[in-house]
């Protein structure tokens, strides 16, 4: 949890410690495969088969695990078409739209900070 308090100056500075959201947060966005699936659907794909070939080595099987934990965590809509043949479309809710800013700035710090 972040608080704030004064410092001796009378500035205020956060206090961090254990938050039990910001725990459940980083443990949905930080599973394997998720900040890619996230990055790719603010890039605006939606089709299981656009976000699969735009993630180089993401199996089908664990696409298909992710959108379901994504769709649960209430990030992701899945939208099944009535047309013939049907169409399945993933989209990003309120919440999961919610997340670009923090997308955007994990991916400015990578650009700085990590290493391929």
């Amino acid at each position: 949890m972040m608080d704030k308090q004064l410092t001796d100056d009378g500035v205020s500075k956060a206090v961090f410690g254990y938050c039990p959201r910001f725990h459940a947060a980083v443990e949905l966005i930080g599973s394997r495969w998720t900040g890619a699936i996230l990055l790719v659907m603010l890039g605006g794909a939606s089709r299981f088969s656009t976000i699969h070939d735009a993630i180089p080595g993401l199996s089908d099987r664990l696409l298909s695990e992710r959108l379901r934990e994504l769709e649960a965590a209430g990030v992701v809509r899945r939208d099944v078409s009535d047309t013939k043949p049907v169409t399945i479309t993933y989209t990003l809710t309120d919440k999961g739209q919610a997340l670009a800013p923090v997308v955007q700035e994990i991916l400015n710090w990578s650009q700085i900070w990590q290493e391929i």
